[in-house]
């Protein structure tokens, strides 16, 4: 599992390098800001994919002394900072969109190069992106979703600098600066996603989702007559749950014991990587029902 994550993320960390650099060469060849938005944007996911590739070596590390939970919450800590950098990279774009767009300096030159280097960046951010959200998936790692995030992000804002070269071929300069405006909403919307599901898991917000199934799958547990305090959180790819269960008074600790571990065994079923921790208490509603 380690090798693969580590693998799929090193990759992304070379992919990010290749990009960076020929986007920024050739955006300083002909002076497309389109271009240049998308050098900035992919030096950017290039941190991003330093930072998930040092995460998900981190994050796997098993609970200690100092960290009882185990360190699942880097990758999450690691998504929230590409927000960040996704944010910063963001401001910069539209206001030196708007800025050439006021002044009207929009005139770039369009060649074959610009061409290639905005197709063969669609190409490669599809084939990452890929890879990135299979990996991610089947190991529930945020971190490489927030990277196959930022990758299939850079195929539709690729493409909006694409049909800008395509217009500015045509004496439409200005549609450059437009289609660097129109990556800049992208990012925002994307920091948008990123953030607040990375802030949520950092302070503990219960995934409803989550709740529910976990409630449903108790309720069909007969020998459960009723249960209470259902608590979760989740720390990188790993859910921890704690619950309270009530079981007949007249049962034995052993018998007791079954029930949680027949409960703890339904919930591991449908939450993977998941750690349970069960309450158990008599239930008293016939000792109430008698002193009435």
């Amino acid at each position: 599992m380690k090798n693969e994550k580590n693998k799929v993320a090193l990759l992304s960390i070379f992919a990010a390098v290749f990009l960076t650099t020929s986007k920024l060469v050739i955006g300083l060849i002909t002076g497309s800001l389109g271009i240049l938005s998308e050098a900035l944007h992919s030096a950017l996911d290039l941190v991003a994919a330093l930072i998930t590739y040092i995460s998900v070596r981190l994050s796997d590390k098993p609970a200690d002394k100092d960290h009882h939970f185990g360190h699942g919450k880097i990758e999450n800590l690691s998504a929230f900072l590409e927000t960040i950098l996704l944010l910063i990279t963001c401001f910069w774009i539209i206001s030196e969109a708007i800025s050439r767009l006021v002044s009207g300096k929009t005139h770039i030159e369009v060649s074959i190069w610009s061409y290639i280097v905005v197709i063969a960046s669609i190409l490669i951010d599809f084939s990452r992106s890929r890879a990135l959200s299979r990996v991610a998936k089947k190991y529930n790692s945020q971190a490489l979703e927030a990277d196959a995030l930022h990758f299939s992000t850079d195929i539709w804002s690729s493409a909006v600098v694409l049909l800008g070269l395509i217009c500015a071929q045509f004496g439409y300069f200005f549609a450059d600066s437009v289609a660097a405006l129109i990556v800049g909403l992208i990012v925002i919307y994307v920091s948008y996603k990123l953030g607040r599901r990375a802030i949520d898991v950092l302070l503990d917000k219960a995934p409803l989702s989550t709740y529910s199934t976990i409630e449903k799958a108790i309720k069909n547990i007969t020998e459960i007559s009723h249960f209470h305090d259902i608590k979760i959180r989740t720390a990188g790819a790993d859910t921890f749950v704690e619950v309270n269960i009530h079981v007949k008074a007249e049962l034995n600790i052993k018998e007791a014991h079954e029930i949680a571990h027949k409960a703890e065994k339904e919930i591991i079923q449908i939450v993977e990587r998941c750690e349970v921790h069960i309450h158990i208490e008599p239930d008293d509603t016939n000792e109430n029902l008698a002193k009435l």
